[in-house]
């Protein structure tokens, strides 16, 4: 069995939109971290899974093609860059309230991964930048990085600035996919 390396998108690969959502190609734009990480969790052993709410669907705000041609040309650009893709992207296309499995803090997505490429979530990683994303990595147990050094009161392994210095962190704590035992830290 593989482990992952389990990232949200929005805030972690590309940059956050303040109260709205990427719609289309031309609002996305990277963070520049994901160019440096990409080969070296793959060089690591790691399948890298990004796991995303985009409730914007679920808002008519955007469109399920909508989607599926950013998630196109961003694995596009990612393979230009970097000679690397992810592995694999799941989205969840629901509102809050429509109780389904797999919007994050529901572990479904993950689960849905794990079962699709042989994955280890005991030792597997969860980096994201809320809350929700923790709790969902935590319920499929995987273990999990907060990339949010304003929120102390994560249950967050650990917490840091920036998805490098999660990745960092990840390096630390894992040989050839295989948990480290440490005494986690709180921040980097």
């Amino acid at each position: 069995m593989n482990p992952a390396l389990f990232l949200d998108r929005d805030g972690i690969i590309n940059r956050r939109r303040v109260d709205d959502y990427v719609k289309q190609w031309e609002e996305f734009e990277f963070l520049p971290d994901i160019f440096t990480l990409l080969p070296e969790a793959h060089a690591a052993g790691f399948v890298v899974v990004v796991v995303t709410n985009q409730r914007g669907i679920a808002r008519g705000l955007m469109t399920e093609q909508n989607l599926a041609d950013i998630h196109r040309q961003m694995q596009q650009e990612l393979q230009k860059q970097t000679g690397h893709q992810v592995d694999a992207i799941y989205h969840c296309p629901h509102n809050r309230a429509d109780g389904c499995d797999c919007r994050k803090p529901n572990p479904g997505m993950l689960l849905r991964a794990a079962a699709d490429h042989n994955i280890a979530l005991a030792n597997s990683w969860l980096v994201g930048d809320s809350e929700s994303d923790v709790q969902a990595g935590l319920a499929a147990g995987c273990r999990a990085v907060l990339v949010d050094p304003t929120n102390p009161t994560t249950i967050a392994e650990s917490v840091t600035a920036t998805l490098s210095a999660a990745w960092e962190y990840i390096n630390t704590h894992t040989i050839g996919g295989q948990q480290q035992n440490a005494i986690p830290s709180k921040h980097q």
